[in-house]
C-alpha cells in the first residue's frame, strides 16, 4: 500500500513539474515576444531624418535635414572625430582624414576605414567611395562644402569665440549627440570643465599675458578671437598682445622680440604650429623663443614662458571634447602646480 502512495505522490509531483516547466517555458516565450515587439515598435518610433543647425559654405549658420542615427560616418575633421569617439562611435566611422594626433591614430592605422585625405585638402574620390550617410567637416574645408554636399549631407561644426570654447564645444556635442539620440550622455561628457576653468580663472586674476604662435621661425600674436582664446577668454588673462579691433582669428599677426619686451607681460603662452602640423627642418619653439630679448622679460625670469604640451590639439583638434580636457591639463600643469 505504501509503495502505491509513494508512486502516486511521484506522478503527482512530475506531473506539477512538468506543468510548472510549461508555464515557465510560455512566461519566457511571452517575454521574448514582449521585448521584440518593444525593440520593433522603438526601430519603428525613430525618424527618418532630424533637423540639426550647422554651418553652409559661405559659414553661415542653417537649418539642415541629416539622417538620424547614420550608420555609415565621413569625418574631415578632428574635432567632430573626437566627439564621435567620445560618444563611443568610432565603430560607425568608414572614412577619416589624416592626423597626426596620438588618441586618434586608430581611425588612421585601421584598414577598414578610408583614408579621405586631410582636414584641408579632400580626397573626394575616396570619400565617394566609402558610401556615407553623413559627411562632417571644419572651417579649412568650407570651400569643398558644395562639392562634398553632392556625396551626402555635410555637417559643419566650428567654435565661436563669441560664445566661448567650452559652450561651443558644448553646442557641438549636443548637436552630433542629438543626430544619435544620445542626448543624455552630453552632461556626463562636459561636467568637469566648468570648475576646472574657475579654478584657472581663480589663477589668472590680475595677471597680464601675451599669447602667440611659433611659425615659420617665427613669432605671432593672438588675440582672443581665435586660436587659444581660450586662455584669455575664458581663463581671463589679460591678453595685451593684440588690440581687440586687429583680427588675429587665423595664423595671427607676426610680432617682434622687442614688442614682447616693451609688453614685458606676466606670462608668456606658446603654441608650436609647426610641431603641431609636422613641418620638415622647423626650428622648434624653445629655440625661437629663447632668445637675449626675451630671456629678458618678467615672464622668462619668474618661469612663466609657458609652452602648451598638446600644439597638435591646440591646433587641429580644438572644439574636441577630449581635446579640451588636454588644453585645460596643459594650462593646469603649468600654472597650477
Amino acid at each position: 500500500m505504501k509503495k502505491i502512495i509513494v508512486s502516486i505522490l511521484a506522478m503527482g509531483m512530475a506531473f506539477s513539474l512538468a506543468a510548472c516547466g510549461s508555464k515557465n517555458s510560455d512566461t519566457a516565450d511571452k517575454a521574448a515576444e514582449t521585448n521584440k515587439v518593444t525593440a520593433e515598435n522603438k526601430e519603428a518610433d525613430k525618424p527618418e531624418n532630424i533637423t540639426i543647425q550647422t554651418l553652409n559654405g559661405n559659414k553661415e549658420s542653417v537649418e539642415m535635414k541629416v539622417p538620424y542615427d547614420p550608420q555609415r560616418i565621413a569625418v574631415l575633421d578632428m574635432a567632430s572625430l573626437d566627439i564621435l569617439d567620445s560618444l563611443n562611435l568610432g565603430d560607425r566611422v568608414v572614412g577619416a582624414a589624416d592626423t597626426s594626433l596620438d588618441y586618434l591614430q586608430d581611425y588612421v592605422t585601421n584598414e577598414n576605414i578610408t583614408n579621405l585625405g586631410t582636414i584641408k585638402e579632400a580626397d573626394l574620390e575616396a570619400v565617394m567611395s566609402c558610401e556615407p550617410d553623413v559627411i562632417f567637416i571644419g572651417g579649412r574645408l568650407a570651400a569643398s562644402y558644395d562639392a562634398l554636399s553632392e556625396i551626402a549631407p555635410v555637417v559643419y561644426l566650428s567654435t565661436d569665440t563669441e560664445i566661448g570654447l567650452v559652450e561651443s564645444v558644448n553646442k557641438n556635442v549636443t548637436t552630433i549627440a542629438s543626430m544619435f539620440g544620445m542626448e543624455d550622455q552630453v552632461n556626463t561628457l562636459m561636467k568637469d570643465f566648468d570648475s576646472r576653468i574657475e579654478k584657472l580663472s581663480a589663477f589668472a586674476e590680475g595677471k597680464t599675458a601675451i599669447i602667440g604662435m611659433c611659425t615659420s621661425g617665427g613669432f605671432n600674436v593672438l588675440g582672443n578671437d581665435g586660436r587659444c582664446s581660450l586662455i584669455g577668454k575664458e581663463v581671463g588673462f589679460e591678453n595685451i598682445g593684440t588690440d581687440a579691433n586687429i583680427d588675429t582669428s587665423t595664423h595671427g599677426n607676426e610680432a617682434s622680440f622687442e614688442f614682447v619686451v616693451e609688453k614685458n607681460p606676466d606670462y608668456i603662452f606658446v603654441m608650436d604650429r609647426d610641431a603641431a602640423i609636422g613641418t620638415d627642418g622647423a626650428k622648434l619653439a624653445q629655440d625661437i623663443m629663447e632668445n637675449e630679448l626675451i630671456m629678458g622679460t618678467d615672464a622668462y625670469k619668474n618661469g612663466n614662458l609657458v609652452y602648451l604640451e598638446h600644439p597638435a590639439v591646440w591646433y587641429t583638434a580644438e572644439g574636441g571634447v577630449h581635446a579640451l580636457n588636454l588644453m585645460l591639463q596643459d594650462l593646469e600643469n603649468a600654472l597650477l602646480k
